[in-house]
């Protein structure tokens, strides 16, 4: 009997396009067979802190907290390059800037997500009002909160949506930084075998290089994920994340993942954490 592999990641468009190699059985080990589970990215952060999966998605941010169960994988990265979260408030707003945002309340996508370690980097003051993604326009526009941190498609449809950017988070990182903003990742458990960590490695490359080398076929498994994106957004938002850094981090992307998470320890927003990566 095969080895069942639980492979967890979010049901969003990026995600969907980087796992079709698999999904659609052109990825494939020998002795191995993969159980696809899809979550929102704060129920799979949740899930990890039990080692629930042996291969999932997490933010960075939870990253620190589940050091001692997983080890990132260097395929299957979402990183920023200049752009990322975004900070919106209501098209009528007041608020133009990010520093008159200081103590106000602030719709946040998750408490574990990357996103919201951002706005702490960035707007260290303000009042995180924990909702799920998909609510978070609506709860600026209705008012219940001043601003809102966007993220997935939203990224896209704001401004269509009456929302005004005050802020792209991805933007402002890299132009103090130089790096891309490290989101989401791909981790392993640490308690596998080494040379099954290595073979898990080895097929994460493989099915996100699948999915390059097959755009159009990986973009229409994504498009029935898409949340309503036309096909040329939802190409958008996939050439967004789904890209060179989802190949493979290289030293420059490993170095991105270190930074984000030293000056946020340094801020005192997580625990110090050296992140370790499963070589393939």
């Amino acid at each position: 009997m095969p080895q069942k592999i639980r492979v967890a990641h979010s049901p969003d468009s990026d995600d969907a396009f980087m796992f079709y190699g698999l999904a659609s059985g052109a990825v494939k080990a020998d002795g191995l067979e993969f159980v696809h589970e899809l979550s929102d990215i704060e129920t799979l952060n949740r899930a990890a802190l039990e080692g629930r999966y042996e291969i999932t998605a997490l933010s960075v941010h939870a990253y620190a907290y589940l050091h001692d169960k997983y080890m990132l994988l260097d395929s299957g990265a979402s990183f920023g390059d200049g752009y990322g979260p975004t900070l919106v408030v209501d098209g009528r707003s007041q608020f133009l800037r990010v520093e008159e945002l200081r103590h106000a309340r602030v719709a946040i996508p998750g408490k574990w997500t990357s996103a919201a370690l951002a706005l702490s980097l960035r707007l260290p003051e303000h009042e995180p009002v924990v909702v799920d993604f998909k609510d978070v326009g609506r709860m600026v526009k209705l008012g219940k909160v001043e601003a809102g941190l966007v993220i997935h498609e939203g990224q896209l449809t704001a401004r269509e949506e009456g929302l005004r950017v005050v802020e792209d988070l991805g933007k402002s990182w890299k132009e103090r930084t130089g790096l891309p903003l490290p989101l989401g990742m791909n981790a392993v458990r640490k308690d596998l075998p080494e040379p099954l960590r290595r073979t898990l490695a080895r097929v994460m490359t493989e099915t996100v290089v699948y999915g390059l080398e097959h755009r159009e076929k990986a973009l229409d498994h994504a498009m029935t994920y898409a949340r309503g994106l036309d096909r040329k957004k939802a190409d958008q938002f996939v050439g967004m994340y789904v890209n060179e850094w989802t190949r493979e981090l290289g030293p420059r992307g490993r170095q991105a993942v270190t930074t984000f998470l030293k000056e946020s320890a340094d801020r005192g927003l997580i625990a110090p954490v050296t992140p370790e990566f499963q070589a393939r």
